[in-house]
């Protein structure tokens, strides 16, 4: 990684109401030895992974986020899995706004020729990390949230598992009005 560059992602943060939500769902499951949690302030939803870019292009970046028009989108809980290499996650329904957003947000990339993640889209909230035997609550999920807003995110490096907002657009999520340091496991 290039000395000035910072390692970035796009993302939907819930609001207060949504991440209490989101916590009680986290800590409904049964987490072995080891697993790791995600904390509350950091749970949210990456539209795009972007990995390191340098502060000129976060520069571009940021412009061409802000004259993107506002996007409210309906997130929708849909189930809940343990991934391969043992990612617990709150998996997402992908409605039509939110993936027209995901899609409008892509373009912004492309023509910044930023690289976009080749797999597809599967929306999601990661729960906790090293969590392979995990156990789900056994009650269905009933979790819904609106986002009004995206923000561009820093994984900080050194410190493991950190984020730290560097702008928000759209309607200001109250969990991205802080630019302090967040913890967090990774972009999930």
């Amino acid at each position: 990684m290039q000395e000035d560059s910072t390692r970035v992602f796009i993302a939907l943060w819930p609001d207060s109401a949504a991440r209490a939500r989101l916590g009680r769902e986290r800590d409904a499951w049964s987490w072995p030895s080891g697993a790791k949690p995600v904390a509350d302030a950091s749970l949210h939803l990456t539209l795009h992974f972007i990995g390191p870019l340098g502060s000129d292009r976060i520069a571009a970046l940021e412009r061409a986020l802000a004259a993107l028009p506002p996007a409210p989108t309906s997130l929708r809980a849909s189930g809940r899995e343990v991934w391969r290499g043992g990612i617990a996650v709150l998996e997402i329904v992908v409605e039509p706004a939110l993936s027209a957003l995901h899609g409008a947000v892509a373009e912004v990339l492309q023509r910044l020729d930023v690289a976009l993640d080749p797999r597809p889209f599967s929306p999601h909230v990661t729960l906790a990390r090293r969590a392979r035997d995990a156990v789900p609550p056994a009650v269905a999920v009933d979790l819904e949230w609106r986002a009004s807003g995206i923000a561009l995110v820093e994984s900080v490096r050194g410190v493991s598992g950190s984020y730290r907002v560097l702008r928000s657009f759209g309607d200001r999520p109250e969990a991205c009005a802080s630019d302090g340091v967040t913890p967090a496991d990774g972009p999930g």
